[in-house]
């Protein structure tokens, strides 16, 4: 009897609402550890929990299925989900914030997702037209404040909470899906500000966290991702975070000047990303795969354990709870 796969280091994505057999292929590669699902791999609800289902059944193994779905802009199943408004907005109703993590998080796990990357804990300075509304404030306290009721919100529905972009992404105009932004601020300033969300997450327990492709050169040569510095002495070591380091996607131009693909995982890798991400590239999927060593790691598969869905209720029966439909309720009216 073949012995199951562990959870291995690559979350890659597909390419339809269907499994084919390249997709079969690569789910079932040694370092293949986690899926992430787009809009184009979304019909309706019937539909992804299908491809769900065929995803988990065609992995020798234990295998992590992610979404983004933030709200707002950021919101990958909308037809048959509830429209969560941008993160913004909970400033009007902060306690929205929980209610909204709590339905964000219970309608994925009724489909079989186990997480949506969120909340995003960078602070908005008014200038940054990636993040801008999908930061909670401007305000780091209130940010935080907010962020932190969104999480509670989803670890009480039974998913796991995946803050982003470490150390902060609010502070530079430039988008890193487009190219590599430079944040000249210094590592006092930042502590002062965009650390704080970061900081009193990870004391809460937040379980896995994203960085940015974002350089900032008073302070490293490397984009944060790449970066032993702001992902050992800061995050780990400063600020004692023991969850998830996912790389945010390889394929983004802001990775891009670290080198070819596999020079690129490799690097995220060395520098502390237990999951890296490869997306929207088949190639360089199968590059990145095949290039990166075949290893087990215990503490880092404890890490990524945790970041499984606790799936209690299906969508049916969760549709029928009074919790579900006065939560529904109350978003779309605030809608």
């Amino acid at each position: 009897m073949t012995s199951k796969l562990p959870i291995g280091p690559i979350m890659l994505d597909i390419q339809g609402l269907t499994l084919d057999d390249v997709d079969k292929e690569k789910l079932n590669h040694p370092n293949t550890g986690a899926v992430i699902l787009f809009s184009r791999n979304y019909q309706d609800p019937k539909q992804v929990d299908d491809l769900i289902k065929s995803i988990r059944n065609a992995r020798n193994g234990n295998i992590l299925i992610a979404v983004d779905q933030e709200g707002g802009r950021v919101q990958r199943f909308q037809n048959g989900f509830t429209r969560l408004p941008p993160a913004s907005r909970y400033i009007e109703s902060p306690e929205l914030a929980k209610s909204a993590g709590w339905l964000m998080a219970a309608e994925l796990l009724a489909i079989g997702v186990d997480f949506s990357f969120a909340p995003v804990l960078d602070v908005d300075c008014g200038v940054s037209e990636i993040i801008g509304n999908r930061s909670f404030a401007t305000d780091p306290v209130k940010a935080t404040q907010l962020a932190s009721a969104f999480r509670v919100g989803m670890n009480e529905a039974g998913m796991a909470a995946t803050g982003k972009h470490f150390p902060g992404h609010g502070a530079v105009a430039l988008d890193s899906h487009l190219t590599l932004p430079i944040d000249d601020r210094n590592l006092d300033t930042i502590r002062a500000k965009d650390l704080l969300p970061f900081k009193q997450l990870i004391a809460e327990g937040l379980e896995g966290i994203m960085p940015a492709h974002v350089l900032y050169p008073q302070i490293d040569i490397k984009p944060a991702g790449f970066s032993r510095f702001w992902l050992q002495d800061i995050l780990r070591n400063e600020l004692g975070f023991d969850g998830v380091i996912f790389s945010d996607d390889l394929s983004m131009e802001g990775a891009a000047s670290m080198g070819d693909f596999p020079t690129r995982a490799k690097l995220a890798q060395d520098a502390g990303c237990d999951m890296i991400l490869v997306c929207n590239n088949p190639i360089a999927a199968e590059q990145v795969l095949e290039s990166l060593p075949v290893k087990n790691n215990i503490i880092r598969e404890q890490r990524l354990n945790r970041m499984q869905g606790k799936h209690k209720l299906n969508r049916e029966q969760l549709q029928c709870t009074e919790n579900w439909q006065h939560i529904s309720n109350l978003i779309n009216s605030f809608n």
